[in-house]
């Protein structure tokens, strides 16, 4: 079956299907997706959870291994996959297997990036359709997020008028985790009291610490010593390195279908409309594709891809020092020292 965000609550008060994929590119929701599914499994009786990362090299084997293992114990089991790039042949028809065979005692759970339309009608996605649930998760237009600031601020007991809704909305962009970050720094900040418009522009204003957001648009620009600044910031102030690539690679990964929609002749501003690119970000966009080709793109995301098996012990190399590498090449410009 196909699931939309908004029927997951509903949904997880049922019986479980054996199956799960999670698609999509906003962070904050996907995860909360997950987390969902994952405490109703535990609700229903999955008592364990192994989780497996599929990155390039990986061996479909493991899947196999995975679920066979079950049986020895009698446990129900979370099957946790975390699929950083494309499925490719072999992982495709792995999955169509598993779809085929699914039993009641293993609850597969993967998350991975956005699939376009082409991906959308692959045989693997019918499979899991079939036999299971397939979320996709979309981002939260201009016109929603109001709402959705409205709502999670109530779920987090922040009492805040319209205007201040307004101004948070012009600040976050549309970029979730950093509106989530903004309520709950609020929501410290004030307690039980009523936040106005005007406690939220002095409050969110006086906040001078780096964050996340600051860096990225910085690399866009193409300004490598500040980048590289507030990384060290960051880092200094004890930031996590998993949550900071997330957003990169979020990034990353947009900007590189932005090229590649470009490459094929599409005008920019159609590009960038298409990829739900906020007004006051599509100069940051258009510089960093005047700068930084399609294939560059390519290559620094397969260098995001080993600074995720960096951060997971999996590969040898210090994480920060890579990630420094990384917001250099994508700013454009060779390390300097900041």
């Amino acid at each position: 079956m196909k699931l939309r965000a908004d029927q997951l609550s509903k949904h997880l008060a049922s019986p479980l299907l054996p199956i799960y994929v999670i698609s999509g590119d906003e962070p904050l929701l996907a995860q909360e997706a997950a987390d969902a599914i994952r405490k109703a499994a535990r609700e229903q009786g999955y008592t364990e959870r192994e989780v497996l990362d599929i990155d390039t090299g990986f061996n479909w084997g493991n899947l196999t291994a995975a679920t066979q293992s079950m049986s020895l114990f009698g446990e129900r089991k979370i099957l946790d996959l975390r699929l950083n790039g494309k499925l490719g042949k072999e992982g495709s028809q792995a999955l169509c297997d598993y779809c085929e065979h699914a039993g009641s005692d293993t609850l597969l759970l993967m998350q991975c990036p956005r699939l376009d339309r082409s991906a959308q009608r692959a045989k693997w996605v019918k499979a899991v359709e079939k036999h299971g649930a397939m979320l996709q998760i979309w981002p939260i237009d201009r016109q929603q997020l109001p709402r959705w600031l409205q709502q999670r601020a109530q779920q987090i007991g922040l009492n805040i008028d319209r205007t201040g809704i307004s101004l948070l909305a012009e600040r976050v962009e549309g970029n979730l985790l950093a509106a989530a970050q903004e309520l709950e720094k609020l929501r410290v900040l004030v307690g039980d009291q009523s936040v106005s418009g005007d406690a939220v522009n002095s409050l969110v204003a006086s906040s001078a610490r780096y964050d996340v957001f600051k860096l990225i648009d910085c690399v866009l620009q193409g300004q490598v010593a500040v980048a590289l600044k507030m990384l060290r910031s960051l880092r200094n102030e004890g930031a996590e390195a998993i949550p900071l690539m997330g957003a990169i690679n979020r990034e990353m990964r947009n900007l590189y279908q932005c090229a590649q929609m470009v490459n094929r002749g599409n005008g920019i501003d159609r590009v960038l409309d298409s990829a739900g690119v906020w007004d006051k970000r599509k100069p940051l966009f258009k510089q960093a594709l005047g700068r930084i080709k399609e294939a560059e793109l390519a290559e620094l995301l397969r260098l995001a891809q080993e600074i995720d098996l960096s951060l997971k012990g999996q590969r040898e190399g210090e994480p920060w020092e890579m990630i420094d590498h990384l917001v250099c090449r994508l700013a454009g410009q060779p390390l300097v020292t900041a």
